[in-house]
């Protein structure tokens, strides 16, 4: 398979091309808008790799949750991109992203409890699981307060590690939690390269149309993006 893959739901701003099995990246990290980084890193990436985007099979992207604004402009991206090159698009969690990094650190347990900071005194969170090869959800993904996360009872007593900005952002709130862990990796983030992984292992089958690939931001106040995006060019 043959794809691009565009993160921006935290404060690093990434790309990744994928094509069967090779993968290059381009990451920056900014404390505002990524909207000067991504194309340019996009032109980048099919420029070395002497492709195309219309001979790519799909592009994915991070569909969140995570800043507003961060989620909505990979998508608004990649639908302009998929209108474009008219390739489907998959949408791939966030938090998953981020467990597929810890759980193929060297060394890593097979499950991972992901908190990333949602601002407001809360977190987005989620538990996932290694399978084989395959990074799965464990239950649904949520947004709530610190004291909310709680582990699922099938852990108790298993080896589990940690990953995402909320607890670093809510150290004290989570330490209930995090006393019984392993490793936690306060400092990752979600990246392209995993997005990617993940789309890959998801395959084609699971692709939507460019107008129907829509960011997740979990609170309901968030106002939905529109669904189709202006095309963005690479020139």
């Amino acid at each position: 398979m043959k794809l691009l893959a565009l993160d921006s739901a935290t404060e690093l701003c990434s790309a990744a091309l994928w094509l069967d099995g090779a993968i290059s990246a381009r990451e920056a990290s900014r404390d505002r808008s990524h909207s000067e980084l991504m194309l340019p890193m996009v032109a980048a990436l099919l420029g070395e790799a002497g492709v195309e985007l219309k001979q790519l099979d799909a592009i994915a992207f991070g569909r969140g949750p995570g800043g507003f604004t961060g989620v909505r402009l990979a998508a608004s991206i990649a639908q302009g991109l998929g209108f474009a090159a008219q390739l489907p698009l998959l949408p791939v969690s966030d938090l998953r992203a981020l467990a597929a990094q810890a759980l193929l650190l060297p060394g890593a347990p097979a499950r991972v409890l992901i908190c990333q900071d949602a601002r407001m005194g809360e977190v987005y969170w989620g538990c996932f699981e290694r399978l084989a090869e395959k990074i799965l959800p464990l239950g649904p993904e949520a947004v709530a307060a610190p004291g909310a996360v709680a582990l699922p009872a099938a852990w108790i007593d298993q080896r589990v590690c940690a990953a995402g900005s909320g607890f670093a952002a809510y150290a004290t709130e989570l330490a209930a939690v995090t006393g019984g862990l392993g490793a936690v990796f306060a400092d990752l983030r979600p990246r392209a390269s995993e997005v990617a992984l993940l789309a890959v292992q998801d395959g084609l089958a699971n692709a939507l149309p460019a107008e129907q690939a829509q960011p997740v931001y979990l609170r309901d106040e968030v106002a939905q993006v529109q669904s189709r995006a202006p095309t963005p060019t690479l020139g």
